[in-house]
């Protein structure tokens, strides 16, 4: 009895050591501008066999099991953050990445493995499809630890995308996983038939259940901790739902988060909080036990030919896919360059790769093995460059909000209003400035004004200094514009809003003809002289124009800087640098 306790204490003390270890590894490899999910696998890998401390684990349906369960999570969280506006500028090319793209890329890294590795075509393509799909936890994890605010076409194709494209995968996967075993007739109606139940049931499941699961929350009285565990419950109770009636499990747990975070929700909040803290322990568990399961000596006898492998779906399979996919969509050179440069593979390559190790395939090993380097070469290469890829590319925006803290005021009319706060720093335009002088938008109104700690009476008599922290109820739409009253520019010079947009914001109702007339500049060909600024933009961006995007017209540069119910409000105008 003793020893046995004894053995449980210490196994405590090490889970509990290997999370801390996990935790602190992220925040350093954040510094070095390292991928937080890279540094889980390294830590696996050093407990591993061929590792300090030497843990021997081969337990391919309990690394299965870890690593589907986390996904789903990972998978539920990233639906719970994407908001339904991003879908109007990113649906349709999304999905077309996550579904010819998979295929492609498959296909085209398959002749590529066929000739490395000297393997048949059933095989190479095995190996293509299961390193076909982006990742969710990678690109959810590396676009958001970075702190990036890319433009919104770009992002949100890549976090929907990731978050859909696994059911093609899955099933070239399993397809191709049937041929080898067993040879059927028929598959082209057996790939059609698994496509249709894949998709069908994830995509129902996942609607039905994260409506549902949203509505039990705003009906049901529970102690505000319990809400979080309610939606955790749900979201894995749809994903399971899914999975057992031969759907995607993972798109219907994507879907049900991305359900209930467009709804209104008790205790949303918490909800998000609860969720972004455990899809990261999801995280830094999958990660670690995937790295357990490799064994680094195994991969030393094929790292030239996987590299090659990895360069081969890195740089031709991925880009060319791309450049396939989003031709219908008129998407600029430089978003379909990073978009095709952040294909990044991560836990999703690795669990498929444990699929032809359960079917008992020969040369699954090898299959494993592949698909492991892959993933290493894809975290070290791509993820380590997004940050200077964006730059590079022009990619990046100012941030939505530089407010301290947001708290969606939680009663029980489900209200829209958030408190923000924001501190007033030394270089805030609102420093040294009367409260009841400064404009606000027209639905933000000042709740309490702390100094050093103590809240002040009467708010809107106080003179505003460095160091105090100004609270405020308004509606979301608005906290763009009271960032530009209190917050000091901040981060790299070219997101200063001015340098960005421009010195001078126009309304997007402003006619051409007048812009015309005003400036000097002639009326741009093809469009009409009484059109909108706002509808020559949209025209020019075929309907799905973003913050950031940048038009000239003669020696004027136009730069889309607010956006509203798919209309643009207001353009940011300057000087374009070579006019």
């Amino acid at each position: 009895m003793g020893s046995y306790l004894e053995l449980t204490n210490q196994l405590i003390l090490f889970g509990a050591g290997l999370l801390l270890i996990s935790i602190i590894a992220s925040a350093v490899s954040d510094r070095l501008g390292a991928p937080m999910l890279l540094a889980f696998l390294a830590i696996g890998m050093i407990l591993g066999e061929d590792g300090l401390f030497g843990i021997s684990f081969d337990d391919i349906q309990a690394a299965h099991l870890i690593g589907s369960l986390a996904l789903a999570i990972i998978l539920f969280d990233g639906g719970l953050r994407t908001q339904f506006s991003t879908f109007r500028v990113a649906l349709k090319p999304a999905i077309t990445l996550a579904t010819l793209g998979v295929v492609m890329t498959a296909g085209i890294t398959a002749l590529a493995v066929s000739w490395l590795f000297e393997l048949s075509w059933e095989q190479a393509l095995l190996v293509g499809a299961i390193v076909s799909s982006t990742d969710a936890a990678a690109v959810f994890g590396l676009l958001h630890s970075r702190g990036l605010e890319l433009k919104q076409r770009v992002g949100a194709t890549l976090e929907i995308e990731s978050g859909s494209n696994d059911p093609m995968a899955i099933l070239l996967t399993i397809l191709l996983v049937e041929i080898l075993v067993q040879q059927p007739d028929s598959l082209a109606l057996a790939a059609l038939a698994e496509l249709i139940q894949q998709m069908g049931l994830g995509t129902i499941l996942g609607i039905a259940g994260g409506i549902l699961l949203a509505a039990t929350i705003n009906r049901i009285n529970l102690s505000p901790g319990l809400y979080p565990l309610l939606a955790l419950g749900g979201g894995l109770a749809i994903f399971g739902s899914a999975a057992v009636l031969g759907g995607s499990g993972f798109l219907a747990a994507y879907l049900a988060g991305l359900m209930m975070g467009n709804r209104r929700l008790q205790a949303a909040q918490n909800i998000r909080r609860f969720h972004d803290g455990f899809a990261w322990l999801a995280q830094i568990t999958m990660f670690v036990v995937l790295g357990l399961l490799v064994t680094p000596s195994e991969l030393l006898p094929i790292a030239g030919s996987a590299i090659l492998v990895a360069a081969t779906l890195i740089l031709i399979a991925r880009p060319l896919a791309v450049i396939v996919c989003l031709a219908p969509f008129r998407f600029p050179w430089r978003e379909q360059a990073f978009i095709s440069w952040v294909g990044l593979r991560g836990a999703v390559p690795i669990i498929l790769a444990l699929f032809p190790l359960l079917a008992g395939i020969e040369d699954a090993e090898l299959f494993f093995n592949v698909a492991f380097f892959v993933v290493l070469v894809s975290l070290i290469v791509q993820g380590w460059t997004i940050a200077p890829a964006a730059r590079l590319l022009g990619l990046e925006v100012p941030p939505d909000s530089g407010a301290n803290l947001r708290q969606e005021i939680d009663v029980p009319q489900q209200t829209d209003y958030e408190i923000v706060v924001y501190r007033i720093s030394s270089k805030s335009p609102a420093q040294h400035k009367p409260v009841n002088t400064i404009t606000l938008p027209e639905s933000a109104q000042v709740a309490a004004l702390f100094r050093d700690g103590k809240a002040l009476r009467d708010p809107q008599r106080q003179i505003l200094k460095s160091g105090d922290y100004i609270y405020l109820v308004t509606l979301p739409k608005d906290i763009s514009a009271l960032d530009r009253i209190f917050v000091a520019p901040d981060g790299p010079s070219y997101l200063e809003e001015q340098r960005f947009f421009g010195e001078f914001t126009l309304d997007g109702q402003t006619r051409l003809i007048d812009l015309a007339t005003a400036y000097g500049v002639s009326v741009p060909q093809g469009a009409q002289p009484e059109e909108t600024l706002s509808d020559y933009l949209l025209w020019i961006f075929n309907g799905k124009a973003v913050v950031g995007d940048r038009v000239r017209i003669d020696n004027l540069q136009f730069t889309v800087r607010e956006i509203e119910d798919g209309e643009i409000r207001s353009v940011g105008m300057r000087l374009s640098k070579d006019g």
